[in-house]
């Protein structure tokens, strides 16, 4: 079984860094040994950015997506770009500038889910443009409020970080369970938790996207628009900005 180092999951800051290769597949894809590259999983994109070879010359790649398991890690070449070597050493850099308006959103996206504390029924991270989903009954929540109330956490300036419990805990506290249709992969004996606050007094969920380390990178934001998609079903659109005004 391929199984790739995951650095990201520890420091989501690191922008470089350098990695072997232990395979290539039929398809292309590159398998590394380690990587920062971040692979699409739970609504966040996957990485783009370059290698660098030992002999200067760069592939660009287009995409890091996962294999038959999250510790397989694919990194996609874009068209027309050379293959390196198996057990050769690459230098790894991200495009960071798009890594980090992404995880701006993921991160926005679970205070989101604190402030509208329904089932989660569907998600995506974008780099401008993100949504939740919720089962949320209250037809009178407003753009304004909500708006509002993400910036306060925002502007409380709470730590945001990761820790890792068992899956008998998770099993003891469903509650950390936001999603409605999604369970965390299970079978490591371990699921990953991203907390905000101290002591995690915000927040704390099953989460293996990458985030800010603090609430006040999130920056500026506000709901673009509410979606009536169902009868209880409501899309909250995350983007960046002040809220425009009417």
């Amino acid at each position: 079984m391929v199984q790739t180092e995951a650095l990201f999951r520890d420091d989501a800051y690191m922008r470089e860094g350098a990695a072997r290769v232990i395979g290539i597949n039929d398809r292309g894809g590159i398998l590394l040994d380690r990587t920062i590259f971040y692979a699409t999983s739970g609504g966040q994109p996957g990485d783009t950015g370059r290698f660098v070879r030992e002999d200067g010359s760069a592939i660009q790649i287009a995409a890091t997506v996962t294999g038959e398991t999250k510790d397989e890690i694919i990194h996609v070449p874009a068209a027309e770009q050379g293959l390196p070597e198996v057990g050769e050493t690459l230098q790894l850099a991200i495009d960071w500038d798009r890594r980090f308006k992404l995880m701006q959103m993921h991160t926005a996206c679970h205070l989101l889910s604190v402030i509208c504390p329904f089932p989660i029924t569907g998600a995506s991270v974008n780099e401008a443009d993100s949504r939740v989903d919720l089962d949320l009954p209250d037809a009178s929540v407003t753009k304004e409020d909500v708006s509002a109330r993400l910036m306060e956490l925002v502007n409380g300036k709470h730590p945001v970080f990761t820790r890792w419990i068992s899956e008998e805990e998770l099993d003891a506290n469903p509650r950390l369970v936001k999603s409605k249709n999604v369970r965390p992969p299970r079978g490591a004996g371990r699921i990953r938790l991203v907390c905000i606050g101290d002591e995690a007094s915000v927040d704390s969920q099953p989460c293996g996207g990458t985030h800010v380390a603090n609430t006040a990178e999130v920056g500026e934001i506000h709901i673009g628009k509410i979606e009536k998609k169902g009868r209880e079903n409501r899309r909250f659109r995350i983007r960046f900005g002040p809220l425009p005004a009417n």
